[in-house]
């Protein structure tokens, strides 16, 4: 089968990716000097070198550093699939019968990270299709947030009153099998198909409602669009007086890190303060190539956030999670969410029950520094916005001393003359 299974927007001419409608860009960047011409391109490792040779030996080692390149050289068909991945027989079937939305779309970069003939390998499992997805299970939604009936206009979720959610592109470098916005990514024409007037009005919206003081730029991923549009798009908004906040939601560092070239952090460090929120899933996911992403990022003065979506059976226990945490610390990303998987439709192969996360949760604290421990979010289904769990540490009471459980289950009391917290609960 050789039916090409991206439905996204086509890669433009200078790069990025955008919609029929061009954004307007900002000034054309100035050529290199011969010093940056001169300078080495974007690091690859041992690993990626060997899979360019045995998968895309074509490809030079400047091609494969180019993030255009990867853009272009999407694995994102049937038989694109096989070149890399032995596939079974489960995974063969679901990506032939693939039709609309949520395509297939993996960075050959992201591939190589992946088991070629392991289907359960964790990355893997994200990324390549399975029957599962197609079976719909009770509480599962296309639109599980409502994030459509809180659109402001087109593009634009004004949900929470001083915070609106941008959503700049329907494209991103690769798709995740659990997406909440399956029903819009990777479709040009599709419910949320966004350009250049959707743009436009949403600029307009946010400059006439002077209560939002926070916008958090995402999409699909705001990365895949060009340096010119992306700061014509940032500029757009630092223009607005009552703009504040400005954030960055981005899987790119992780699974496109040569997207994050000296010109775009350059380009950046115009627009601060601006905040960048990293999608990170896997310890796997940290490799030279992403450490070198995320270095430049930090040193270009953003502030590093981490979100994590649990997902059963891939990093639904302490010891990947503490890795993870530790290890994205260590590169100055600071673990912001773990979330519950949204009921999206065919995602029940990914979501725990919710005492999985709180389990998680109880066994971070106390072995991490508290830099590296995130909030436990539910995004509440129809609109509810998040809402924090946190595990019960509070063991009951004793007259007028409040019984607390720490990290290694030892019970303490906390003086609480008059307090009601832990009443009616029984202690030993």
């Amino acid at each position: 089968m050789t039916e090409d299974l991206l439905s996204d927007a086509s890669t433009a001419r200078d790069g990025g990716v955008g919609s029929r409608d061009a954004v307007p860009p900002a000034a054309s960047p100035a050529a290199p000097s011969a010093a940056s011409a001169r300078r080495p391109g974007f690091p690859s490792s041992p690993e990626a070198r060997a899979f360019r040779r045995r998968v895309f030996p074509e490809a030079t080692a400047a091609e494969w550093s180019d993030w255009r390149w990867q853009l272009r050289a999407r694995i994102r068909s049937l038989d694109g699939l096989e070149r890399v991945f032995r596939l079974s027989g489960d995974e063969r079937a679901a990506v032939a019968r693939h039709k609309g939305g949520l395509p297939v779309g993996i960075t050959p970069y992201y591939a190589s990270l992946m088991g070629a003939d392991d289907p359960a390998e964790p990355l893997r499992r994200t990324h390549i299709p399975v029957g599962q997805e197609y079976l719909r299970l009770p509480g599962e939604s296309d639109d599980p947030l409502g994030e459509d009936p809180a659109s402001a206009v087109p593009g634009l979720v004004h949900r929470y009153p001083d915070r609106a959610l941008f959503l700049a592109t329907g494209t991103c470098s690769t798709y995740c099998r659990y997406c909440t916005r399956s029903r819009m990514v990777g479709q040009t024409g599709g419910e949320q198909q966004i350009s250049a007037r959707h743009w436009e009005r949403a600029f307009a919206y946010i400059e006439a409602t002077p209560q939002i003081r926070d916008v958090l730029v995402s999409g699909g991923d705001p990365l895949t669009l060009s340096d010119d549009k992306l700061d014509y798009l940032l500029g757009r908004l630092r223009a607005i007086p009552h703009v504040e906040f400005i954030r960055i939601g981005t899987k790119v560092p992780l699974v496109l890190p040569m997207r994050i070239t000296r010109a775009l952090t350059r380009m950046l460090r115009k627009h601060h303060p601006l905040w960048m929120s990293v999608h990170c899933t896997h310890p796997a996911e940290l490799t030279p190539e992403a450490t070198e992403a995320l270095t430049r990022l930090a040193d270009a003065g953003l502030p590093l956030g981490a979100q994590t979506v649990l997902l059963k059976g891939i990093n639904d226990n302490v010891e990947t999670l503490r890795t993870l945490y530790r290890e994205l610390l260590r590169r100055r990303v600071r673990p912001y969410y773990l979330l519950q998987c949204d009921p999206i439709t065919g995602s029940g192969q990914f979501r725990t029950p919710v005492e999985t996360g709180l389990d998680l949760i109880d066994g971070l604290r106390g072995h991490l520094t508290g830099y590296a421990v995130p909030q436990f979010i539910i995004d509440a289904p129809g609109g509810g916005g998040k809402v924090a769990l946190v595990p019960d540490h509070v063991e009951g009471r004793d007259g007028d001393d409040l019984l607390l459980r720490n990290f290694e289950g030892r019970i303490y009391r906390y003086p609480d003359p008059g307090g009601r917290i832990g009443t009616g609960k029984p202690h030993s």
